[in-house]
């Protein structure tokens, strides 16, 4: 995480991720796999507290990965059978795993603040009539219970999309095979998945990082939508339109007078941020049976993306439920050119067509 994380990301998220929080993750996969391949060791050992994440990632620099001086460190602890036939990449995939599901949870309760605020805004607007408008332009007459609505389903996509990932557990040895186990090798998986509450894997995945993709799509596809909703209510408050603003919005250091939409823009920040690491993490195929760099750029991207998803969840989750709405002002920004497709059809009422009917399905969506 950055000098500036705090700014973007809650505790909570920064916690999930942190050196500690990896640290535990890997002895949490080394002891799940001590107890599945029956091996001899003292537990105690595998207690985060006895070790030094900042020292085994500085070790680890010799070696390419922190897991090296782990192991040196737990077997002079635990006994010489800790990690006996397991690699690196086995720890490392495991535990970006269990901090990914440990993060996710997280998640899925800021998703779901961030649902109801958008159902509350959905039903308290769904006759509250506004321009709609396309390429920035007067289109149509809307509601921004509709607006509102919009946000609602993008939100519940992202949620039931997080929520459908197979979380995998990792374990191949050296090369994809379990040699060291012979054909005992998928019983020692189905163990150590179980151990861990992971997903099984159909055989290791070292090389195919379907597991990573699919967790990095589903990550960017939920900062999309709370950066949706910031940027909607960024250009809603334009001084000029003023049809929204946030309840005690952020501050200038030279202009008294600004009120900005600051939990708008962090979340849209934060989706930013997200969207780069998870290009990052579907960009690379991985040679062979284990890959040389691409598989070590992986670490900070993921806790960047699982922190800053986090980051723009809770800020869009803020700026809803801060989100006050000017019905009279929309009713004012709305021209008369709104109805030149209405006059050229020659329909007469509202012309709002099925605007309810969407709120009311989006609503009972979120209600099931």
């Amino acid at each position: 995480m950055t000098t500036f994380a705090a700014l973007f990301v809650p505790a909570a998220f920064r916690d999930a991720v942190a050196d500690e929080a990896w640290l535990g993750a890997m002895l949490d996969a080394e002891l799940a796999f001590a107890r599945a391949s029956g091996a001899v060791v003292d537990e105690s050992a595998f207690d985060a507290l006895l070790y030094d994440i900042d020292a085994l990632a500085a070790e680890g620099r010799a070696a390419g990965n922190p897991v090296v001086p782990l192991v040196r460190a737990l077997r002079a602890r635990a006994g010489e059978a800790a990690h006996r036939g397991a690699t690196s990449q086995d720890i490392l995939d495991t535990a970006s795993m269990l901090v990914a599901q440990r993060s996710l949870r997280l998640l899925d309760a800021e998703l779901a603040g961030l649902a109801a605020g958008c159902a509350a805004l959905a039903d308290a607007h769904r006759a509250t009539p506004m321009a709609g408008r396309t390429l920035l332009q007067q289109a149509v007459p809307v509601t921004f219970g509709l607006v509102a609505a919009g946000w609602l389903v993008a939100v519940l996509d992202a949620r039931d999309r997080l929520g459908a990932l197979v979380l995998p557990a990792q374990l191949g040895g050296a090369a994809g095979t379990l040699a060291a186990f012979g054909a005992s090798g998928p019983e020692v998986l189905r163990l150590y998945a179980a151990e861990l509450g992971l997903a099984e894997p159909t055989l290791p995945w070292h090389a195919h990082r379907g597991p990573v993709a699919a967790l990095a799509g589903a990550l960017d596809a939920a900062g999309q939508a709370a950066a949706k909703i910031g940027l909607d209510v960024v250009l809603l408050a334009q001084t000029e339109v003023a049809e929204v603003s946030e309840r005690d919005g952020g501050g200038s250091s030279t202009m008294p007078h600004k009120s900005n939409t600051v939990r708008a823009t962090l979340s849209r920040a934060c989706a930013r941020t997200v969207h780069a690491q998870a290009t990052l993490l579907t960009s690379g195929e991985h040679e062979l049976q284990r890959a040389a760099g691409a598989w070590h750029a992986e670490w900070n991207a993921l806790s960047e993306a699982l922190a800053f998803t986090g980051g723009a969840v809770a800020a869009a989750r803020e700026c809803v439920e801060a989100l006050d709405v000017d019905a009279e002002r929309m009713r004012m920004n709305m021209t008369d050119d709104l109805r030149s497709e209405q006059r050229a059809f020659g329909i007469e009422g509202d012309y709002l067509g099925a605007a309810d009917a969407f709120v009311e399905r989006a609503l009972e969506r979120h209600r099931a």
